[in-house]
């Protein structure tokens, strides 16, 4: 047998190494300069803060001034004080201001329950349920959120005319009642898929059916859901006027938004520093339930799988 020479092996001068790039060596800031950074950054949010707020602010400051000085003097720097603004702005009206903020919280609460009952119940049925087109009419429900409140408020103004409703508050509550908000029902919807099907089947081998299901497992997991829900609908109700105007015609029936509009008079002088104070104290049960809600509203928003 012969014996197998074996082979030469590269040596290292003839390896070829393989050119690497220069690495690029990031000097670390100085702390001045990220000092510096950190300064511009909040001068421009603050300066930013303060363009939009200017507007509200404005409006505080122009409740507390005369009426024939409001537009002459624009800059936010009260050379004189007129607290009278809300105590005329209170009583301008055929009624009291209490009447109409009492108008409106009874359209916003029955709106409330209706978004919280109708929306609920159908998001567990579209999560849930499964049922001949299904998806078809999840997808038809998707697709009324594109539709413009506009195009239905014919036929819908016409229906309530034949029933008796107009100048009535059931026009405004009573669609909530039938999951009409598509935006509630698709939140709360991804919701509850993400609720872990494990806890529907151990409540069913305890013998739970569908209700007991949805109010005693699914409805409790809801909250956050339900507490963006109703901020949501609470501030929508609230500011809303077209719908409103449109229903609305009787005086003693005015919700806030078209009694602040009931300040305007094209045939006369406006008072504007009166309507500038109610409008600031239609303003406060917004700010107020936004405070409140804040934490949920960011986590029912941050939990639903909306990307």
């Amino acid at each position: 047998m012969t014996k197998l020479q074996a082979l030469p092996t590269p040596t290292s001068e003839g390896r070829k190494e393989a050119k690497l790039p220069p690495r690029k060596v990031s000097r670390p800031r100085s702390p001045a300069a990220t000092r510096m950074r950190a300064i511009l950054k909040h001068i421009i949010l603050i300066l930013s803060a303060l363009l939009m707020i200017y507007p509200l602010l404005w409006m505080v400051v122009s409740s507390l001034r005369p009426n024939d000085l409001i537009f002459k003097e624009p800059g936010l720097w009260l050379t004189t004080f007129e607290a009278s603004n809300f105590s005329d702005g209170w009583n301008a009206l055929a009624n009291p201001f209490s009447t109409y903020l009492l108008n409106s919280a009874i359209v916003v609460l029955g709106c409330i329950i209706g978004n919280l009952v109708s929306c609920s119940m159908a998001a567990y049925a579209f999560a849930r349920l499964n049922f001949k087109g299904k998806k078809w009419l999840f997808g038809a429900m998707l697709l009324t959120i594109m539709l413009p409140f506009h195009v239905v408020i014919v036929p819908q103004y016409i229906l309530f005319s034949q029933i008796g409703w107009v100048n009535t508050f059931w026009p405004i509550i009573v669609p909530k009642l039938l999951a009409t908000d598509a935006f509630f029902v698709f939140l709360m919807v991804q919701f509850i898929r993400g609720i872990p099907r494990e806890l529907d089947e151990a409540a069913r081998i305890d013998g739970a059916g569908h209700p007991r299901i949805f109010l005693q497992v699914i409805l409790p997991l809801m909250v956050p859901a339900l507490a963006t829900t109703t901020i949501f609908t609470f501030i929508w109700t609230w500011n809303d006027f077209f719908s409103q105007l449109i229903y609305l015609t009787d005086p003693d029936m005015f919700t806030v938004p078209v009694a602040l509009r009931a300040f305007i008079d094209a045939t006369a002088s406006t008072s504007w520093g009166a309507m500038f104070a109610m409008s600031i104290v239609s303003l406060l049960p917004v700010f107020i339930a936004f405070l409140l809600g804040q934490k949920f509203l960011v986590k029912g928003i941050a939990t639903t799988g909306i990307k």
